[in-house]
């Protein structure tokens, strides 16, 4: 899990892939980062800018779990994830979330090389 200011700030230098709720950023990690370069982290922000408490928890809550399904098999190694929350008018459901976040992991994949 990322927890430093300055590793979320890496990721975003690197590459997006945005949807209606979230905003998806990989970025790989520096040869001489002390984590391995096997290792697939993840992080997650949501800012008030989404709501009140309950919302922005609820949010967290559906973000880990998606990537906890998914990263393991989608995931790329040696990169940094991080979701971003994005506000939506209404909420989607789980699987339309998943879907699109499997999207776009292949999509950074891609990009990445």
């Amino acid at each position: 899990m990322i927890r430093k200011r300055t590793d979320f700030l890496a990721a975003n230098r690197g590459k997006r892939f945005v949807t209606p709720n979230f905003v998806l950023l990989a970025h790989r990690r520096r040869s001489d980062h002390p984590i391995s370069a096997d290792t697939i982290r993840r992080g997650i922000t949501v800012t008030k800018k989404i709501g009140n408490a309950v919302a922005r928890n609820r949010m967290k809550r559906r973000f880990r779990a998606l990537l906890a399904q998914t990263l393991p098999d989608h995931g790329i190694a040696g990169v940094d994830h991080v979701m971003i929350g994005r506000k939506a008018n209404k909420e989607t459901d789980f699987t339309a979330m998943k879907a699109d976040l499997e999207k776009g992991l292949k999509y950074l994949a891609k990009k990445l090389g």
